[in-house]
């Protein structure tokens, strides 16, 4: 998920909205995309050239034995708040991938702000946390990415 959106966001595209799932060890989704119309067929191509983004396939390497022996994740959830601007899900995804989380479920949409005006970007993520991830390490440096980006994270129960 991090090249897509890194991709989107070289090419002057703002993720709008989207529903993603991890589903038997691959990432599906759709992704709604607003670009420059004199851009798009650039981010077209640019898209289809990224590695594994539409495909079928069994993981290599993943046996029962495998599942059965590690330990298992955690779940962790929360709740991305902020004015819309182009680069928050790469920066949250990327961020996430540093500290070896996998994003299962991530649901993305855009607003107008009630009283202030503008967009409103907001993102409910719900991760697979491996028992070696320190989680408050991991909630420092969104913490941190939020202060950042301006945006509010919040935990989800």
């Amino acid at each position: 998920m991090a090249a897509v959106a890194e991709v989107i966001g070289g090419h002057g595209g703002n993720w709008e909205n989207s529903q993603l799932a991890e589903l038997a060890g691959a990432f599906a989704g759709i992704i709604e995309v607003t670009v420059a119309p004199d851009r798009a067929d650039a981010l077209r191509d640019a898209l289809s050239a990224v590695e594994g983004l539409v495909t079928v396939a069994v993981p290599a390497g993943v046996t029962t034995t495998d599942a059965i022996d590690a330990a298992p994740a955690r779940q962790f959830a929360f709740q991305v708040l902020g004015n819309d601007h182009p680069g928050i899900v790469h920066e949250v995804s990327s961020t996430l991938s540093r500290h070896g989380v996998s994003i299962e479920r991530m649901t993305t949409a855009t607003r107008d702000a009630a009283m202030a005006g503008g967009r409103l970007f907001e993102a409910t993520i719900a991760a697979s946390v491996p028992s070696s991830v320190d989680i408050d390490g991991l909630t420092s440096a969104l913490e941190q990415l939020a202060a950042e980006l301006q945006v509010d994270v919040a935990l989800l129960e």
